[in-house]
């Protein structure tokens, strides 16, 4: 069982940056890939960006030259670097991992949620 803790959400302005974490209780080498979700109010949740173990990423279009994901196999970290935020961008955003060889799946690993807001 492994636990997915995110954190470094916040209000920034818009064209501001944030960094997100996502620190694991255990070691996330084993997870071929993770992603981070956001979740706006009344919207569904979004797959934002994902990272395999290979280091092999890819983008929702909405966020494409915006946002960077990373992750640190030997801190059992993963990072989502958001820059050029916009109002649009204001969600909870996930960590997530899969529990098994399938993903995305109902049994994945996932964090608490981190609040992000941009505005004014």
């Amino acid at each position: 069982q492994v636990q997915l803790v995110e954190s470094g959400g916040g209000l920034v302005q818009p064209g501001g940056s944030l960094r997100l974490s996502c620190a694991a209780s255990g070691s996330i080498f084993s997870f071929y890939v993770m992603a981070w979700y956001r979740q706006a109010p009344g919207k569904q949740r979004e797959l934002v960006a994902r990272i395999t173990n290979g280091g092999s990423t890819s983008y929702a279009d909405s966020v494409k030259g915006r946002f960077t994901i990373s992750r640190d196999n030997a801190k059992n970290t993963m990072y989502l670097q958001m820059n050029s935020l916009k109002p649009e961008d204001t969600a909870v955003y996930y960590c997530n991992a899969p529990r098994g060889r399938t993903w995305p799946s109902n049994d994945d690993y996932w964090g608490q949620g981190t609040q992000v807001t941009v505005s004014s």
